[in-house]
């Protein structure tokens, strides 16, 4: 019979926020894998757990992943952790996940703390609907592009950032969403843990000042696209408007005005009808 994988969350900062259930499970587990056996063993000792610990990181994940589903399959349990909150969400142990689950290996959460959604809760902003994104790409023209097929998404959008990328993340976002509200949290549950409520480019000016330190997340509002719907109404009104005044039927001037902006016929005609009600 094949053993278990356990997905156990971390302190993201703050030792005594870890679980009784996932002291329990690093204590009975037959190893652990770590994606930093450094970071891994400083908690181990201040929990006083003695466990094997072995290295699965983004280097290593392919080989060490098949070697840990051997051990698995052979009927031994490993606890998966990364170095701090949640496994397998925006490192390696997705691909561990994945495996085991190919090889139909049990596998169990222990849930936890996690800096996204920590930083979700702090924002303020809207999260009855989000996404998260984690790290942005290190390539300028992949992260732009990322950004780009975000513009338009209207849900919040929280990210992951070091601190030596955090000004160029910022002035990205800010010359692609424009200067829309934004919350910045560092170092969660630490000593030195701050959240900032700002807009992209308050931020941009704070930052020009005060030198990025700690892990930061992100997470930005997202686009008003009832506000953007509005403005391409509005644009298409004038524009037809502009064609009956020249004399062009309504109707046609509506057909030219949906065709060049992208708006609906429909629409276009009932907002004209009721600007032609105002007018009397």
């Amino acid at each position: 019979m094949s053993g278990t994988l356990f997905l156990v969350a971390t302190p993201i900062g703050n030792l005594s926020d870890i679980s009784a259930r996932a002291v329990k499970t690093l204590h009975d587990a037959d190893f652990i894998a770590a994606e930093d056996t450094r970071v891994t063993r400083k908690l181990l000792s201040y929990l006083n757990i003695k466990k094997q610990v072995i290295s699965y990181r983004e280097h290593n994940q392919h080989e060490v992943g098949f070697k840990i589903i051997s051990r698995l399959l052979n009927g031994e349990s490993c606890a998966l952790v990364t170095d701090a909150g949640t496994p397998a969400i925006s490192d390696p142990g997705e691909d561990l996940v994945r495996l085991c689950r190919e090889s139909n290996i049990k596998t169990i959460i222990i849930p936890g703390p996690c800096a996204a959604i920590a930083g979700l809760a702090l924002s303020g902003l809207s999260s009855k609907s989000f996404i998260f994104e984690g790290f942005l790409p290190v390539d300028k023209k992949k992260r732009l592009v990322l950004l780009t097929q975000l513009q338009d998404e209207n849900r919040t959008m929280v990210f992951y950032e070091a601190p030596h990328k955090l000004k160029r993340t910022l002035d990205d976002m800010l010359s692609i969403f424009g200067d829309r509200k934004i919350s910045i949290s560092r170092e969660l549950t630490k000593i030195h843990e701050e959240t900032l409520f700002l807009t992209i480019s308050e931020a941009i000016a704070h930052f020009n000042n005060v030198a990025p330190r700690g892990e930061f997340v992100l997470v930005v509002e997202g686009s008003d696209l009832t506000l953007a719907h509005d403005d391409a109404i509005n644009t298409a009104v004038k524009i037809a408007l502009s064609y009956i005044s020249d004399g062009i039927t309504t109707r046609d001037a509506i057909k030219r005005a949906a065709t060049e902006t992208g708006c609906s016929r429909n629409e276009l005609y009932k907002t004209i009808q009721g600007v032609f009600a105002r007018l009397g």
